[in-house]
Parts: structure tokens; sequence; C-alpha cells
């Protein structure tokens, strides 16, 4: 019984010493077996697919991710391609018309508004948009509002003679200022005034004017010398006389747009006649009555014909 074990054992035994001797018989010229020469080999391919991926290769990404990285090849390369066809038009458009100023660049005209919007700080005429009243609005009423802010902003960019801007009333940990941030590129690099008091205790009470419809005091002119206040307030029920309230409250001159002077209710299907306009639009109106100096002609600019107004020449 014992020698059958032993020689099961032995039986067992054999051929791994066989297996054994085979790998030290097999060796290469660094003396190691080929089997570990070839482990090496593949630890070293890991280790060099491993550093260039650490330099930013795409060896190890996946077919979806290097199919990606194509596609953004090919429009940044369409982009450069196109740039520098532009940049030939030009040139060639220069040639044929030197007498032509040729277009600023992008630039040019950034630093230009920069400085012009820098230049209304210290010598043009302000304007503060009360934000004090937005804790009772909704998400849809602040989302509104940001957006009237986003193209009041734009509109006085572009302008030739800008308001400098403050917005008052305003905390960034407010709904709206989140709101502004989501809805509006940029907004944090906004030129403007950002202040958490209210207008009333920025400047000086005899300064302030109060754009509000609900005045008896038609605008005649803007004064480089005052303040005007623009209510920042979209209120989808309506509540009458609420800026009027705040003005009065503080003994604040008010004064409205001469749309009833200028512009006449036009007939329409749903007999719809308001003198309620969004922010951007009064902007609209006293931006270009600066340049004009003509009141027709900047109602017509932000009086749209969904209000029930129209001009009275043209009815005439």
């Amino acid at each position: 019984m014992d020698w059958r074990l032993e020689g099961s054992t032995q039986k067992v035994e054999s051929p791994v010493l066989q297996g054994e001797e085979g790998i030290l018989e097999e060796t290469g010229e660094d003396g190691l077996p080929e089997g570990f020469q070839l482990l090496q080999i593949d630890a070293e391919g890991e280790c060099q697919e491993g550093e260039t991926l650490a330099t930013g290769s795409t060896a190890w990404c996946s077919k979806n991710v290097q199919r990606k990285q194509r596609h953004w090849e090919k429009i940044v390369a369409a982009k450069k391609s196109k740039r520098k066809q532009e940049k030939e038009r030009r040139k060639a458009n220069r040639a044929e018309n030197p007498g032509v100023c040729p277009q600023h660049s992008k630039r040019f005209l950034r630093a230009l508004t920069k400085e012009k919007l820098l230049e209304a700080k210290h010598s043009g005429p302000r304007l503060c948009i009360d934000l004090s009243m937005t804790h009772h609005m909704s998400k849809k009423e602040l989302s509104r509002l940001a957006g009237q802010i986003r193209r009041l902003y734009g509109s006085n960019k572009k302008a030739d003679r800008p308001f400098w801007i403050c917005l008052t009333g305003f905390t960034i940990d407010s709904p709206l200022y989140e709101e502004c941030v989501r809805m509006n590129d940029g907004f944090s690099s906004y030129l403007l005034d950002i202040k958490e008091e209210d207008c009333f205790s920025l400047f000086p009470l005899e300064t302030l004017v109060y754009l509000t419809p609900d005045s008896e005091h038609a605008l005649e002119d803007v004064d480089l010398n005052k303040v005007y206040i623009l209510g920042g307030l979209v209120d989808e029920s309506i509540q009458k006389k609420v800026t009027f309230q705040k003005a009065w409250e503080y003994s604040v001159k008010t004064a409205r747009l001469p749309i009833q002077e200028y512009m006449v209710r036009n007939q329409n299907g749903k007999n719809y006649h308001s003198e309620i306009l969004a922010i951007n639009q009064v902007f609209d109106i006293l931006s270009t009555y600066l340049e004009t100096h003509n009141w027709p002609e900047a109602l017509k600019k932000g009086v749209t014909s969904g209000k029930g107004y129209i001009l009275r020449n043209s009815v005439e």
C-alpha cells in the first residue's frame, strides 16, 4: 500500500519536473526564460501605453471618444480654414478698394465698447434698475426679468451714447441673481454696478426721477443731471401703482413716457391697450431719444404694435 502511494506521487510530480526542466532549457541571451521575457515585453508595452495616456494620447480611449475627438478636430480645422479665407477676402477687398476704411477687429470693437461704458460711469447719463421688489415674483417672472436685463445691457453696449447702469436692491445670493447667471453668459463680468442698497439711499433724492406709467407728469427731456429709475418688476397679476407708491413714500419725482402725447390708441380685435412696457423697451426709448431728441422716433423704437398704440402722424 505504501509503495503504491509513493509510485502515484512520483507519477504526479514527474510531469511538473519535466515542465520545469523544459522551461529552464529554453532561456534567452540574458539568461531569463523566454516566458519571462515575453511577460517583461508585455509589461513594458503597458507602461509605455500608460505613459502615453498620461501625456494626452487616446491610446486607451474608447472608439466613441476617438470618434468625437476626430469630429472635434475636423471642426477646429474647418474654423481655421474659414478664418484664413476670411482674412484673404478682407485683404483682397482692401486691395480693390484702397480708399475704403477697413473693418475693425472684434477685439478693437470690444475695447471701444468698454471705453464708452467706463466713460459713461464718470460723465454719462445714469439709469437705476430697482430690483428690491422681486421677493414675491415667481420663477417664471424672474426668468423674464433676467432676460429683460440681458437685452437692456445688450442695447446699452451698442448705443453711441450709453447709460451707466446700476442694479440696486440686488444681492448675489438672491434667486434673481442665480437666474441672471444661468441665462446670461458672462453676467458676472457685465460693466455695471450691483448694489445691495436701494436707489433711494445711494443718490440724493432730489436727483431721482422714477419712471412709472401711473405718473401724472410726462417726461419732456432726458436730463444728464438726473438719475432715472426703472422698476424691475414683472408682475403677471398686474398690481397697479406699485412703483408709483414706492416713489411717493420717498417723495421722489415721477414721470411717465409721453405715449399719450405722441401716440393714439389703435383699434384691434382684442381691444387691448397698455402703456406698461418691459424695462428693456423703456431703455430703448430713452436711449433713442438721447441720440435723436425726437420723441416720436424714440417711442416707435420701444412701443410695439402689440401694445395697441400707434403714432399720431400714422393716423393722419
